[in-house]
């Protein structure tokens, strides 16, 4: 399994400063970290480290190769509880990344549900929303498919963040061969759940893994908030059992996994060497 890093390393930077900042720490792969559909004013103007669905995918391919990065997955974050809009990322959006990720030869499409921002997903029952989610994944999941690309569902909702919603996702989609699972070990802690109890359950399915560790002044936040964007702290400083889930994953044919943390350079060397102690590699 080699390690990764999620492009966000510098703040307001382009999609190629920041591999230039993770070629010098040492990276070979990173995430397609945002994705956008159409253009983006920020990302045009190199404040934003964005990739439009909507490029030549072979242009984001040779870029990245210019740093002698590989292209771990693609990043296609939706809103899968609240109703569809034309501006809200959702089925369509994810369907662009797929084909994407399948013209520049990427395995692994990330998606989740997020948390519902309007009323009306607000009202929504756990098996309503669950239903939805699924719903708006039945034809991308097909899609990919078809391309030979796998939708991989991360932990980062209400639903996902629990084994019992996302073995609902799974049976509500046949367990089709092209849904798999990104096991995020940060949310899947701050949502409530035993993230290596996810990772036994979900063996077979998990495909790629978001490592994050939190510390204790994450506690009052567990299980009602569902998601953050990274750790602020170094792998194997925090609460999390990172090397339980190391344990149930290190025989698994997983061959990316992404650091997700902020920092200094002092915060990924050693979230590398920690994970290096583990038998993950770069």
């Amino acid at each position: 399994m080699r390690i990764g890093v999620f492009l966000l390393i510098k703040p307001f930077a382009s999609v190629e400063e920041q591999l230039k900042a993770a070629q010098a720490m040492g990276f070979k792969a990173a995430d397609i970290t945002d994705t956008n559909a159409g253009g983006s004013m920020l990302g045009t103007a190199g404040f934003s480290p964005t990739v439009s669905i909507d490029d030549n995918p072979f242009d984001v391919k040779r870029l990245f190769e210019k740093y002698g990065m590989s292209i771990a997955t693609i990043c296609a974050h939706g809103n899968l509880i609240d109703p569809p809009k034309p501006s809200r990322y959702g089925t369509h959006e994810i369907m662009r990344a797929v084909q994407m990720a399948a013209a520049i030869g990427v395995k692994d499409v990330i998606t989740t549900e997020s948390e519902a921002v309007t009323e009306w997903g607000e009202k929504l029952t756990t098996e309503q929303a669950t239903l939805l989610i699924a719903e708006k994944l039945y034809e991308p999941v097909r899609l990919a498919h078809d391309y030979g690309v796998r939708v991989l569902i991360e932990n980062h909702g209400p639903i996902t963040d629990t084994p019992e919603g996302l073995k609902k996702i799974f049976d509500l989609l046949d367990n089709h061969p092209a849904l798999g699972m990104n096991l995020d070990t940060g949310n899947s802690w701050l949502g409530g759940s035993d993230p290596v109890e996810i990772a036994k359950m979900f063996k077979d399915k998990i495909h790629h893994i978001h490592w994050k560790d939190l510390g204790e002044d994450w506690l009052p936040k567990r299980g009602k908030q569902f998601g953050c964007g990274f750790s602020t702290i170094a792998m194997g400083e925090g609460i999390i059992d990172i090397k339980g889930i190391c344990d149930v994953l290190k025989d698994t044919d997983i061959e990316f996994s992404t650091l997700e943390i902020v920092g200094g350079p002092e915060n990924f060397a050693k979230s590398v060497k920690y994970l290096n102690s583990l038998g993950v590699g770069l």
